[in-house]
């Protein structure tokens, strides 16, 4: 049960932090997107690197539950689902992220 708040809390954290970069809000990014992002180009910025963010957090909150259900009911396809839509879910996440990056940075660094 530990297991399933600590991992869904930090998805939740996450999904948050995902959110308000969507609205725009980029502060919660590393200083140096915030400093080569236009002014103009924040809310697309912060749309795509928010959505890469809000699918890693979502996807946390339902490994979370997959790990629950696997605690109730001893079965490890639960456990093995839960990791692969992890994985995937972590590389849609900054596929998307790092597209933003690319596109408004000019890069990831």
């Amino acid at each position: 049960m530990e297991e399933f708040i600590t991992v869904s809390g930090l998805g939740l954290l996450i999904s948050i932090l995902g959110i308000i970069n969507m609205t725009g809000n980029i502060s919660s990014l590393h200083w140096y997107h915030r400093q080569r992002v236009t002014e103009e180009s924040r809310k697309p910025f912060g749309k795509l690197v928010g959505l890469g963010t809000l699918i890693i957090g979502l996807a946390m909150i339902v490994f979370g539950i997959l790990f629950l259900i696997f605690e109730q009911t001893q079965l490890t396809a639960f456990v093995i689902l839960g990791v692969i839509e992890l994985i995937v879910s972590i590389i849609v996440g900054m596929s998307i992220s790092f597209y933003a990056m690319k596109k408004y940075n000019g890069g990831i660094f």
